[in-house]
């Protein structure tokens, strides 16, 4: 059935010759009747679903987005091509230096040792197999690990276990005076690269090497009562 035909079914008041429409139709009853017409699902099979819409939408946004910035950058459209491709490298660089996020440690104090002892010789042998293969944050962890193991096997360090590094650190610096600065810093970088989720790199590792072997030549500072008595 036609619209007119279902305009004149809903208003059968309005009056009709033949097959022609009223020359002048109420414009409510008209309207009401078209919309019922319209609705029916036999006019809406092609339309796009809710899905495709939305997408419409998105992309109409998108595109609206990009010419307001356009028409306010110098340069128009190239402008706003160059400064989303700065910004692309500026994200990339500081992915490819930063390395990739970690969760920040729920703790500060925690143990430098895992729960298997292992000897200063063994700790050192592990970190230059990992310098070997360049993986520069593992060889530093055993390398510090290496530093505290050989001080507690010389009795410059009491072992104790669940010492973080930091605390090692202090204590020995108290020890050996001459290398407390640099046994803090050696803390730090392990903690930086342990917890932190920072990168260490090569010469981080050859600074705690060289750490490492002028501790082993180095004597413990005597107390002065120590050196009263000899």
């Amino acid at each position: 059935m036609t619209v007119a035909g279902e305009i004149r079914r809903a208003a059968p008041g309005l009056p009709h010759t033949g097959d022609e429409p009223p020359v002048t139709v109420p414009r409510v009853p008209a309207r009401e009747a078209a919309e019922d017409e319209l609705s029916k699902p036999m006019y809406h099979e092609n339309d796009p679903s809710l899905l495709q819409r939305a997408l419409d939408r998105f992309w109409e946004w998108v595109g609206d987005l990009f010419n307001t910035a356009a028409g306010a950058t110098p340069g128009g459209g190239l402008g706003v091509f160059v400064i989303v491709l700065l910004v692309v490298l500026l994200l990339a660089a500081l992915w490819w230096r930063l390395g990739t996020p970690r969760r920040a440690p729920s703790t500060s104090s925690s143990a430098l040792f895992d729960d298997r002892p292992r000897s200063a010789a063994e700790h050192r042998a592990a970190a230059e197999a990992h310098a070997a293969a360049h993986h520069w944050s593992h060889a530093v962890q055993e390398r510090m690990r290496a530093v505290v193991s050989s001080l507690e096997e010389r009795a410059l360090l009491d072992p104790r276990p669940g010492r973080t590094a930091d605390e090692a650190a202090a204590e020995a610096g108290l020890t050996l005076p001459a290398h407390a600065d640099r046994l803090r810093s050696a803390a730090r970088e392990f903690d930086g690269v342990t917890y932190g989720g920072r990168s260490a790199d090569e010469q981080t590792y050859l600074r705690l090497t060289t750490l490492d072997n002028d501790l082993e030549r180095t004597r413990p500072a005597l107390s002065p009562a120590q050196g009263a008595a000899e």
